[in-house]
């Protein structure tokens, strides 16, 4: 907890003020059960009028200073409030962006989102009441006790003993409830993480009529939540009514001993409701600070959450410049792999086992297997997006480790199997790959990718809006705008990740012949379920359960590797293979 009040740094002086604001107004609010016994002992007891309008009139001045004191304090603790908030949800989607592809798989995007929403405006809003109560109630209560004592000091004893009995209840159900909290808030990721793959995959839910099993799942997912969250409300709702009877006992106690004393002529009747004025204070405090509690074990418990997401540390670091010179016998390498494995973080078994290559600068090498056979996992270790648990990678002769964040993935440009777009327009979405690229850079990043006939299209062009997610957009416009956002950057390395799978042949085999026309080196890596779109490639590296069974050319292959004869027989029937 320590390590997220530093968040709070900017807001150090409203976070001293609003507590002070309403030790001010309570404060005001101890004198006055005092005026109002005057008001009863004196002004009414001799029937001054005078006497009573004035003390009416300094209860106003109290009541309004005591307004101007709360409101104060309200803006204080709000504004430090919405500050710390904003800072830690800041720091907190940064530090996401600095987690490697493997702590993201580890933690899971709903869980995140959880994070980044419910969580820190829960932190919000207990730290906002904790400002503005974690003084005043307390000094309330031991004030109203303390000027008890000025009254009577035989009827003040009942408040040394009720004020024990009621932090009792208050701090006993507090513990019990935090760790409840959390483990409400664990089974809401569960609600939070179904929905949203629910509403990721709806047309898929439609296709196989399976409504009823999602509502079904759901309903289970979300009937535990509702049993935790009953749990915890129950036991919470315990501390009403004890705090209630204590209180209702204490009162009844003080009206007795009060009775007593007015008989002996030790306090007057004024001073009796003067001391149950406090009684009822101190009633209302302790409500006050056991919703206090209850908001402020929600916020621990949040807190502790966004805690552990900051506390997870970047499975990978990178240099500040490039490390190392590159040896002249690999002047011409564009990846080398050597005795490469990679297990995932948490699996059982290693994705890849032992894979060794070397492409040349300007070579296509083509990536081909089976589902699940690591053809997906093998390319993410081209631009490290993930880090190899054996072997090394090198990336233009130098290790994959050696380059800095930046400068590698400008290097190496990869277009993903799920195309992305981003809201905005066709431009802004093509400048990601270089913000200073020009409108001729564009459009002959476009013509590479085969998209610029259906952008010339659009009414406006390269300003035409992209919906959210590229919804606007059909499947294969959206991969071949993601093509050209590659080609922008003018990379070194470019890499399809099956990511012409929504183009036809024809527009397949015309992007292969432009990327093939580019001038300069550039190596492209081509993972794809089809032997057509490989048979032109000068390596072609054929994977099966993570393991490379075969590499070289078409031809060769066909001849040496029955893995991929038996892949392209399935594709093609015989004799029909070079069509």
């Amino acid at each position: 907890m320590n390590k997220m009040l530093r968040y709070l740094d900017g807001y150090k002086r409203e976070s001293v003020l609003a507590p002070l604001f309403k030790m001010l107004e309570a404060t005001f609010d101890l004198f006055v059960p005092l005026v109002m016994a005057d008001i009863v002992n004196i002004g009414i007891a001799a029937h001054d009028l005078h006497y009573i309008l004035v003390r009416c009139g300094i209860l106003l001045l109290l009541a309004i200073v005591g307004l101007a004191c709360s409101l104060t304090a309200q803006y204080f603790s709000a504004k430090a409030a919405v500050g710390y908030s904003t800072a830690l949800r800041h720091a907190l989607f940064a530090h996401i962006q600095k987690l490697s592809f493997s702590e993201m798989d580890t933690l899971g995007t709903s869980t995140l989102i959880t994070r980044m929403t419910s969580d820190i405006n829960q932190v919000q809003s207990g730290l906002n009441l904790f400002l503005r109560l974690f003084l005043r109630s307390p000094f309330v209560v031991f004030g109203a006790m303390i000027m008890a004592f000025t009254v009577n000091f035989r009827a003040a004893l009942i408040f040394v003993v009720a004020i024990p009995l009621l932090s009792v209840v208050v701090f006993g159900i507090m513990v019990w409830t935090r760790p409840l909290y959390k483990t409400a808030q664990t089974r809401l990721d569960r609600v939070l993480g179904l929905t949203r793959e629910n509403l990721t995959g709806v047309r898929v839910v439609r296709a196989f009529d399976k409504e009823q099993a999602e509502i079904d799942r759901f309903e289970e997912a979300n009937d535990l939540l509702t049993k935790m969250q009953l749990h915890v409300g129950h036991i919470s709702a315990l501390m009403s009514p004890l705090t209630y009877v204590i209180i209702n006992i204490a009162i009844v106690a003080l009206l007795y001993v009060g009775s007593i004393e007015i008989n002996v002529g030790g306090m007057a009747s004024g001073d009796v409701i003067a001391l149950v004025n406090y009684m009822n204070q101190i009633l209302i405090e302790l409500v006050k600070l056991a919703n206090l509690i209850v908001q402020v074990s929600k916020a621990l418990a949040c807190a502790g959450r966004v805690q552990a997401v900051l506390d997870t540390k970047p499975g990978m670091s990178f240099p500040a410049a490039v490390r190392g010179e590159v040896p002249a016998d690999k002047a011409d390498d564009a990846v080398r792999f050597e005795h490469v494995s990679l297990t995932y973080q948490g699996a059982g078994a290693p994705s890849l086992t032992d894979i060794s290559f070397t492409a040349k600068r300007g070579q296509t090498i083509g990536v081909i297997g089976g589902t699940g056979s690591g053809k997906s996992s093998l390319v993410n270790l081209i631009p490290r997006f993930y880090d190899a648990t054996e072997g090394s990678v090198e990336i233009l002769g130098r290790p994959a480790a050696d380059y800095p964040r930046e400068e590698l993935r400008g290097k190496v440009n990869v277009v993903m199997q799920k195309a992305q777009l981003f809201g905005g327009t066709i431009r802004s979405n093509l400048l990601w790959g270089n913000k200073n690229a020009t409108d001729d850079e564009l459009w002959a990043a476009l013509e590479t990718a085969q998209a610029a006939e259906f952008v010339k299209a659009k009414p406006l062009g390269l300003d035409e809006p992209v919906e959210q997610g590229g919804r606007n957009l059909s499947g294969g416009q959206k991969q071949r705008l993601t093509i050209a956002r590659a080609l922008v950057g003018s990379p070194e390395i470019l890499i399809l990740d099956d990511s012409a799978s929504a183009l036809d042949y024809a527009t397949d085999a015309a992007l292969r012949k432009a990327l093939a026309a580019l001038p300069g080196n550039l190596t492209v890596f081509i993972v794809s379920q089809r032997a057509a779109s490989l048979q032109h490639a000068d390596q072609i590296l054929v994977l099966d359960d993570g393991r490379l069974v075969g590499i070289g050319t078409h031809d060769a292959l066909r001849k040496s590797c029955p893995v991929y004869e038996e892949i392209y027989e399935s594709q093609f029937k015989k004799g029909d293979g070079q069509k």
